[in-house]
């Protein structure tokens, strides 16, 4: 049914969440995963005060990015599943436009991914990746809420 399934990390809750029933369906499944993290250049920016150069700051940022993936990909090899994953950081595209092309160049048959289910005021303020990458994939997408939001 499916071979690959791409889950975006980001060390949230949400994205835990996501993982964590990537995770259950993979094993069942036999189905290797696929983990994304994306380094986003415009929120990085937006979030500096200013008291670190931006080239340390992204360095940083994507030292973490990387032992966040690394760690995910040792946790779902622990419990019997194949994984891989990468970090991509993109300057101009919308973290939405790098999960579809993810998915895309990995070949992925599904698309597993946490999401806020916001609503009303704060959809429209905060935007909502998930109905992004629901919009522009190819693929299945599977969306896990958190119940904490």
């Amino acid at each position: 049914m499916y071979e690959r399934i791409l889950v975006p990390i980001d060390g949230s809750s949400t994205s835990r969440r996501g993982f964590d029933e990537a995770l259950k369906l993979a094993k069942r499944l036999g189905t290797a995963l696929h983990l994304l993290n994306i380094v986003d250049v415009p929120m990085v920016y937006g979030d500096v005060s200013g008291t670190l150069p931006p080239e340390e700051l992204l360095a940083g940022w994507q030292a973490s990015a990387e032992q966040l993936v690394a760690d995910a990909i040792a946790e779902a090899r622990a419990a019997g599943v194949q994984a891989d994953g990468i970090v991509r950081r993109d300057p101009g595209e919308r973290v939405c436009d790098v999960i579809v092309q993810e998915a895309v160049k990995s070949q992925a048959d599904l698309i597993v991914m946490g999401t806020h289910g916001r609503r009303g005021l704060r959809r429209l303020a905060l935007g909502s990746d998930a109905e992004l990458v629901l919009r522009g994939t190819p693929v299945p997408v599977l969306l896990v809420r958190d119940p904490a939001e």
